[in-house]
């Protein structure tokens, strides 16, 4: 599986036009399976004011660009996410998994919207399920930035069948040791292969990581970018999870239930 990685920048001097066109461009250069892009590049992670005025429904700019390119590259699409207007009075951080025939396959509402600095969880509604999806490399699922700090989300995605998970991000400069210890823990506790783009860039005066990250099951870094705009690309083979789900089969050791709780604790 030939995975290409849009380590893309959202700055502030540029509109949103403007930035669909360059997307595109980069996008449309690239040659492989599957594209990724970040978390809300379309608007910018950190632009809040803009959050209202730039969202769009699932049949919205987004989508539609997404499916022209995977259908051009032949290619699966990640669309990374954008702001979702629900039509019900609530925005949603979403993503999209867009197949080569330029259909919607897959998509997901982050479940855990941030507040720490952030107006994201006072302007956006968390998701409500996970799920994850066949395609042909296996079942795949996605995730969204903040949600890497929530194992039971992603135990959630092994029971759901989850082999790949595909998370992009928005995750600033100064936690990139957090960005690196999380994406790794995620894939080796839950035996998965972890494709993670961030973005870069600076927006709002927020310096963000990039870094982006792919890992597989063992917890091997098999690619990580540096923190600038670009495009990063590797071949990963993805019957590696099956692999090492077979040959260590630790998630069928997990302990589900843990009896009742003492009513008293020993003095």
């Amino acid at each position: 599986m030939r995975i290409n990685l849009i380590q893309a920048s959202s700055p502030d001097n540029e509109d949103i036009t403007t930035r669909r066109a360059r997307i595109a461009d980069m996008v449309l250069s690239t040659r492989g399976d599957l594209v990724v892009l970040p978390e809300l590049w379309p608007v910018g992670y950190n632009n809040f004011d803009q959050y209202a005025e730039t969202a769009e429904p699932m049949n919205g700019a987004t989508i539609t660009d997404a499916s022209v390119w995977a259908r051009t590259l032949g290619s699966y699409v990640h669309v990374g996410s954008f702001v979702e207007d629900a039509g019900d009075g609530k925005f949603h951080n979403t993503t999209a998994l867009i197949n080569p025939d330029g259909e919607l396959i897959h998509s997901y509402r982050k479940m855990h919207v941030f507040g720490y600095k952030s107006l994201e969880a006072e302007l956006l509604a968390p998701g409500e399920s996970i799920t994850a999806t066949t395609w042909p490399f296996g079942e795949v699922g996605s995730t969204t930035c903040y949600d890497l700090r929530f194992p039971e989300l992603w135990r959630g995605l092994v029971d759901e069948g989850a082999e790949t998970v595909i998370t992009p991000a928005a995750w600033p400069q100064a936690r990139l040791a957090h960005w690196r210890l999380f994406t790794s823990a995620r894939a080796v506790e839950n035996q998965m292969l972890i494709i993670a783009c961030n973005a870069a860039g600076e927006q709002r005066g927020v310096t963000l990581a990039g870094h982006s990250r792919v890992i597989d099951p063992w917890g091997n870094v098999l690619l990580e970018a540096d923190d600038a705009e670009g495009i990063f690309s590797i071949d990963v083979d993805p019957d590696i999870v099956r692999q090492v789900r077979a040959e260590f089969p630790v998630l069928g050791d997990r302990k589900l239930t843990f009896g009742p709780r003492p009513t008293e604790r020993p003095a």
